[in-house]
């Protein structure tokens, strides 16, 4: 299918974050449930946990209405800042941290995290304990050379950034240039970790179509490293459920975890 540039004006317009939460991940029919959050939630678990990276704060870029992508950083960061560009995404994350009555159930989720710690039962308990972590919800503007202008952030031990660039950037260039302005946010030393999906042109989120920036293996690995990063580690895994290629049509994912030089 052609496919237009989205515009941040029109995830302004069209982006609906409970859509979105139902689309991808809502029990029994979420397309992103099973192959995408086991590979993010077992990357991560072994990053933070076995890997040993942890440390004072950690960032989450582009977070969305979404939280399983910190479920593991919240038993090694003391201190977690989220982060959008959509005013109604951060008001979605805000519901659960507050037990809104109305936020996503992400009990699901949270349970698979517990068993790949070993705590099967401690749902609740994990549930508490990221909510206690989270200091900030912010905006973020990707396309900014500081993208939380006029926030000036210190410089945190990590940056996460989950499905995120692939929206706000029209070619490798400008992702390059993302790269390039995370450095200024994280400590020398600290770490970077993306994990998204590649070859893909398009996602829907309910009725609504945006763009997603086509990545591939040999353009990401060369955007980290003319962004002055080192790669420690590089997963790359096929899409193997081709069930809902109509709701998004990505074919690989793949984590990166990358050091800014001390």
């Amino acid at each position: 299918m052609a496919t237009s540039f989205s515009s941040q004006q029109s995830y302004i317009d069209e982006f609906n974050p409970k859509d979105y939460l139902q689309t991808y991940y809502e029990p029994g029919e979420g397309t992103l449930l099973g192959e995408w959050t086991d590979f993010v939630l077992k990357n991560l678990h072994e990053t933070f946990t076995l890997g040993g990276v942890r440390g004072e704060t950690v960032l989450d870029f582009g977070t969305g209405p979404s939280i399983y992508q910190l479920l593991s950083a919240c038993e090694v960061f003391d201190n977690i800042i989220v982060s959008d560009f959509l005013e109604q995404n951060r008001a979605e994350f805000q519901k659960w941290l507050k037990k809104d009555p109305d936020a996503f159930d992400w009990t699901h989720i949270i349970k698979s995290v517990c068993e790949l710690e070993g705590n099967g039962d401690d749902v609740e308990e994990k549930a508490e304990k990221l909510r206690s972590k989270v200091k900030e919800v912010l905006k973020c503007d990707a396309l900014k050379e500081n993208p939380y202008d006029p926030v000036v952030l210190p410089p945190v031990d990590c940056l996460l950034s989950c499905l995120c660039l692939e929206a706000p950037c029209k070619d490798m260039k400008s992702f390059c240039n993302v790269l390039k302005n995370f450095q200024d946010l994280i400590k020398p030393g600290g770490h970077l970790m993306i994990l998204s999906v590649m070859n893909s042109t398009f996602y829907y989120v309910g009725k609504s179509y945006f763009s997603s920036l086509t990545v591939k293996k040999e353009d990401l690995e060369m955007a980290f490293k003319e962004a002055g990063y080192q790669i420690e580690k590089a997963v790359y895994v096929p899409r193997t459920d081709r069930s809902r290629m109509d709701v998004s049509n990505f074919q690989e994912l793949y984590f990166i975890h990358a050091r800014k030089p001390k």
